[in-house]
């Protein structure tokens, strides 16, 4: 159901977390060339923070969050949205089964970065993955950036803990305390030979700015909220050239 603007409305299937949703919204709003309220992406918004942790649920072996992503799936699909995104990297763990369900096309996060971070021709560098276990653990960014980038760092176990203390600092509100674990995590990834760290959990571009990290930070979140700003005006989903992608904003 287009609207009558004829943009295509986007489905947000969010709260995973609430703050990160919100960040995702005024990205799509950011990366809008709009001149009035009627030019703007319209969007559909399912804020549910109850759906159970997805990166816990993957390393246990459980499916719990699925059912819950579905329901919220089916509930946009119901309110008119022509596309969905998900604000976040690790139920994308479920991405595949919620796209054989859907009667509309689910746009994927991992994949809009790797189209971003490769756009233009200039080579990626030596990348570095900032994310949730889970993420780490569905291989989403390496299986498609290993082999674009001269070499994609995996974070080590002194690493990782600082990357969850930020995620979950975040989640919690306490945003110094998720900014100094994210910065002291960033910063150890740097000194292995990084020269750009991909933000792929939405809590980390709420304490890693664009003004604090420049070109070094690659923001997941905006990659694919510029996605779906092409997906509203274009209606282009696949084999779509992005825009440039930005530092994280």
């Amino acid at each position: 159901m287009n609207t009558p603007n004829q943009y295509g409305c986007i489905g947000i299937l969010g709260g995973m977390g609430p703050a990160a949703t919100i960040d995702f919204m005024a990205k799509i709003v950011a990366h809008t060339s709009a001149a009035c309220d009627q030019e703007h992406v319209p969007m559909l918004v399912h804020c549910i923070p109850q759906i159970p942790d997805r990166s816990t649920a993957i390393r246990a072996g459980t499916d719990e969050p699925f059912a819950w992503l579905l329901d919220g799936l089916h509930k946009l699909e119901a309110a008119g949205a022509d596309y969905i995104a998900i604000p976040c990297n690790t139920a994308h763990f479920w991405h595949e089964r919620l796209a054989a369900a859907a009667r509309v096309p689910i746009l994927h996060i991992a994949q809009a970065t790797a189209d971003a971070l490769t756009a233009g021709g200039q080579p990626p560098g030596r990348v570095a993955l900032m994310s949730t276990r889970g993420t780490v653990g569905t291989r989403m960014y390496q299986s498609r950036l290993e082999h674009q980038v001269d070499e994609f760092i995996v974070p080590d176990e002194a690493e990782q803990e600082m990357i969850d203390t930020a995620i979950w600092s975040v989640k919690a509100g306490n945003i110094a305390l998720g900014r100094e674990s994210a910065q002291r995590a960033a910063a150890r990834l740097f000194a292995q030979g990084a020269e750009r760290v991909l933000l792929a959990c939405t809590e980390l571009p709420v304490v890693l700015t664009r003004e604090m990290m420049g070109a070094s930070a690659v923001d997941c979140t905006d990659a694919l909220a510029r996605a779906c700003v092409v997906a509203s005006v274009s209606g282009r989903v696949a084999d779509h050239p992005l825009p440039e992608m930005e530092a994280a904003a």
